[in-house]
């Protein structure tokens, strides 16, 4: 594997993956915009920080591209939408500076608070005052956090431990986290309404551009103190330039910028305002996170070459940890499934639902259907379909993808069901686990239990004596010996199916001869890419 590194990184991280024979790596500090795009195909990985973009011209010049690594929190330099529709896993590190952020914000409020930085250079430059630096306390004010994740959550922690009264508003988090932290759960309204001290710890997006704007601003209390050492953009910096000038905002704490290096003139005369305490990005710039991060981004790129579970991709549906090892024969299953299900319909699908029934119906399911839908999609176009892009592929194609669940699931614990649409026809296969082995049980109304294996056959015809014998004898003559054999029917003299598991692929010509002999109504040579028998 190729790796471009195109930022700093620490090579404590880089360690990890210079150590590893299936790695080539070579780190490009400074390239020019032109130069990456024109080098950029020879690789399969490129690791960055936030000097980097990562946009459709460089997305698209990355022929062989299959992972973005952003050692760091952010990924606003990166156009996730597009390199998803690329089926490029964009990873990051999101736990690698969470400390880091969360005590920058702390040191510049207390800075901001305390007049440290004007006091420091006063004294420096020989004078002695005192009374111009005077200060504010937290304890006793109300405190707002917007945003309360991993790095607002310890934002909120380390204010209560100044003794304020802390507020939150999320709307992705549960109340429960919120109680565990000690804090209230409000609205973004009731943060500008009432808190003394607003501080944001969201990502920048395009729900969260300009959040904090003139309407925001104006209804907080005058005297209010702000921080961002989040993003820059989250608050709208005219604005905020506005309310410092009006004495609206008595003291801000500004650690990122929409342009960095900052440049505009609005931006400038943000930095020189004296009552505006400023950084230059330094959230995440200690050594235990720079140390953090690489090792995070390493780490998964390492567990993308040795096929694991990836914790921090940002555009894969994943599961809990915790439940990974319960969860990958299911991952193996679904993909049987799809792979065995697909090769029973003619054309494209137009509508797939899986269906989990049992205790697994308790669990988020995503990334199984996700999964499935991949293996499926993989067997009906030409692109890479993986985990990334199998949505949004799907999406375009016009398929209709649904998720059903229910806790019941009759003679099985556990029972995934895939239905497959298309053309007037519709294929339903069901699937459980013996053992930890994938296992097929229903195949459209018949009940059947047999092991996928890596040639099948599968042929309907109108059940009458002599039958089994007649395709026996033809597999014979071809020398395509027969390694098991599943029989299902709806009634006696009916319908019936049968699955045959052979040790080679049965030809053309074969298929033919068998359909005529048998008068079978449908009849389908499998072969099954995701399972290959014992060598």
């Amino acid at each position: 594997m190729k790796i471009i590194v195109t930022d700093e990184v620490a090579d404590q991280g880089l360690a990890l993956l210079k150590q590893d024979p299936r790695i080539e790596m070579d780190v490009r500090l400074g390239l020019k915009k032109e130069e990456l795009l024109a080098l950029i195909g020879d690789y399969e990985v490129i690791i960055t920080r936030s000097g980097t973009t990562v946009d459709k011209d460089l997305l698209d010049a990355a022929k062989n591209l299959k992972m973005v690594a952003r050692a760091g929190v952010g990924i606003d330099n990166v156009d996730v939408d597009y390199a998803s529709s690329k089926g490029v896993i964009v990873v990051n590190a999101p736990f690698g500076n969470t400390n880091s952020a969360a005590e920058h914000t702390m040191a510049l409020l207390m800075a901001a608070c305390r007049n440290v930085t004007v006091a420091n250079a006063s004294l420096k430059a020989g004078e002695w005052k005192r009374a111009p630096f005077t200060g504010v306390e937290l304890k006793g004010k109300t405190a707002g956090v917007i945003g309360l994740g991993k790095v607002g959550g310890r934002v909120a922690t380390r204010l209560k431990a100044f003794e304020c009264d802390v507020l939150a508003c999320d709307p992705y988090i549960a109340v429960k986290r919120a109680h565990d932290l000690g804090v209230k759960l409000v609205s973004h309204d009731e943060i500008y309404k009432n808190c003394d001290i607003i501080t944001v710890h969201t990502p920048l997006t395009d729900e969260t551009k300009g959040m904090i704007g003139g309407r925001e601003l104006a209804m907080m209390k005058d005297g209010v103190i702000v921080m961002n050492v989040a993003r820059g953009g989250i608050i709208d910096e005219p604005a905020l330039l506005d309310a410092m000038n009006s004495g609206k905002i008595a003291i801000a704490g500004v650690d990122v910028w929409s342009e960095e290096p900052p440049n505009t003139e609005i931006l400038k005369a943000l930095i020189a305002h004296p009552k505006v305490t400023v950084t230059p990005h330094l959230g995440a710039n200690t050594a235990e996170a720079q140390i953090n991060v690489a090792v995070d981004v390493s780490k998964e790129i390492l567990n993308y070459l040795d096929e694991k579970p990836l914790e921090n991709a940002v555009n894969i549906p994943r599961f809990d940890m915790a439940l990974m090892d319960q969860m990958r024969p299911f991952l193996n299953l679904v993909n049987v499934m799809a792979d065995f299900g697909i090769q029973l319909l003619d054309g494209h699908p137009e509508k797939i639902t899986f269906s989990y029934a049992g205790a697994i119906a308790h669990y988020d399911c995503s990334p199984l259907t996700v999964c499935g839908l991949a293996a499926l999609l993989g067997r009906v176009v030409e692109q890479d379909v993986n985990m990334v892009n199998a949505s949004l592929i799907a999406e375009q194609m016009g398929i209709v993808v649904e998720e059903t669940k229910t806790t019941s699931a009759d003679a099985f614990s556990n029972l995934i069901t895939l239905i497959a649409e298309g053309d007037g026809k519709r294929r339903t296969i069901a699937g459980a686990l013996f053992e930890g082995a994938p296992r097929i049980v229903r195949l459209r109304d018949y009940a059947m239990d047999f092991t996928p294996e890596e040639h099948m056959l599968l042929l309907h015809y109108a059940d009458r004596p002599g039958m089994i014998g007649k395709i026996g004898t033809i597999m014979g003559k071809h020398e395509i010996n027969i390694g098991s054999m599943n029989l299902g029917r709806s009634e006696k003299k009916g319908e019936a199916m049968v699955i045959l598991s052979v040790d080679s692929a049965v030809p053309q010509a074969v298929i033919e001869e068998i359909k005529q002999a048998t008068e079978a109504t449908f009849i389908r040579a499998i072969h099954m890419a995701s399972v290959k028998t014992s060598p």
